[in-house]
């Protein structure tokens, strides 16, 4: 499979790389910080999301770096993920993030993860195909019984209309 890498994919992958690899250390450096007070030690949880966020990252630049390449898919989950880190002031994961989804929307980028996995897509099954008569033995082929149209039920005659009577004036 011999698939030419946009200019654009490869900004993925290094920018990706490199947020992977400042978030590991701002996972690790934001979580000493936090053990390292008590009350920080509450905030420990929000500390661990750029440390588990810099694994997947890295993985997934090493998907993109792969030769030859993976079938892998535009991970957007990863970029807004790297947009939350905000919330650890991380703001170099920001940039990355919001320039990751602006990448991915560009049409070159777009064509490029389609043929990369095209091969991988799948299809549905062909439907099956009826046997031939000669396979078919006529005393064990049973009958279909054909289902006659129901008839509508028939209506009681109509009543013949009442004329009312004329009273007597006496």
């Amino acid at each position: 499979m011999n698939i030419q890498k946009p200019t654009l994919v490869h900004v993925i992958a290094w920018t990706t790389l490199t947020s992977g690899i400042v978030n590991l250390f701002w996972g690790f450096a934001a979580s000493a910080t936090a053990i390292a007070t008590l009350i920080g030690i509450v905030c420990v949880p929000l500390t661990i999301l750029p440390t588990v966020l810099g694994v997947f990252e890295l993985i997934y630049a090493a998907k993109l770096f792969s030769n030859p390449p993976q079938a892998v898919k535009p991970s957007t989950n990863i970029a807004v993920l790297e947009i939350a880190c905000a919330l650890t002031g991380n703001f170099f994961a920001v940039a990355v993030g919001i320039l990751s989804l602006v990448f991915y929307n560009d049409a070159a980028v777009k064509e490029y993860f389609v043929r990369l996995n095209e091969p991988f897509r799948l299809t549905p099954p062909p439907p099956p195909s009826p046997l031939p008569a000669s396979l078919l033995d006529p005393q064990l082929v049973v009958p279909t019984l054909v289902e006659e149209a129901p008839t509508p039920p028939e209506e009681p005659p109509a009543k013949p209309k009442r004329v009312p009577r004329k009273v007597s004036k006496k």
